[in-house]
Formats: C-alpha cells, sequence, structure tokens
C-alpha cells in the first residue's frame, strides 16, 4: 500500500522511495516493486545512462487502486478507536 500511495504523487526512483518511506529495507522494496510489477500496479523504466537511471510509474492499474486504499486509510482512521478497544479486550482476557 505504501509503495503505490508514494507513487501517486508520479515516478520515482529507487532511492528516492527508499528515502521517503524510510522504514522499508532495500530488499523488501526490491520485492514490494518486483510484485507490483509483476501484477501490472507498476511500470519500471530503465533509462540507458552512466549510471543506468531506472523510473517506476504507476500504470493506469495502479492509478485505479489508489481509490480503494484511500477508501481503506479512512475507515482505518475512522475504526482506530475499536480496534484499540478489541485490543484492550483481548489483553484482559489474555489473548
Amino acid at each position: 500500500m505504501i509503495v503505490v500511495t508514494r507513487l501517486a504523487t508520479g515516478p520515482m526512483r529507487f532511492s528516492e522511495l527508499k528515502r521517503d518511506i524510510g522504514t522499508i529495507s532495500q530488499k523488501m522494496l526490491t520485492s514490494t516493486l518486483r510484485e507490483l510489477e509483476r501484477d501490472g500496479f507498476v511500470t519500471r523504466t530503465v533509462t540507458p545512462t552512466i549510471p543506468p537511471r531506472v523510473d517506476y510509474t504507476l500504470t493506469d492499474l495502479g492509478v485505479d487502486l489508489l481509490g480503494p486504499l484511500e477508501a481503506l486509510g479512512e475507515w482505518a482512521v475512522r475504526n482506530q478507536h475499536r480496534v484499540e478497544q478489541a485490543r484492550e479486550r483481548a489483553r484482559e482476557v489474555g489473548v
């Protein structure tokens, strides 16, 4: 989710994504970008320069995913207190 939402602003290089997200390892970001590309959400464009420049961009499918992700984020914010209450109840009964 986080990579898709970061790419919503436009094309980004790997290093920009890594710096912007901050809490993701290089291995996990690489894996995530490969999966997103494989599934058709992201396009990887290599520009033959020295060193090579690689940009990642959302495809139409990726842009279409932004609406549901935004709705999910809004739902999470609206229901955060309910999740916290459920966690508290679980702690009380030792789950």
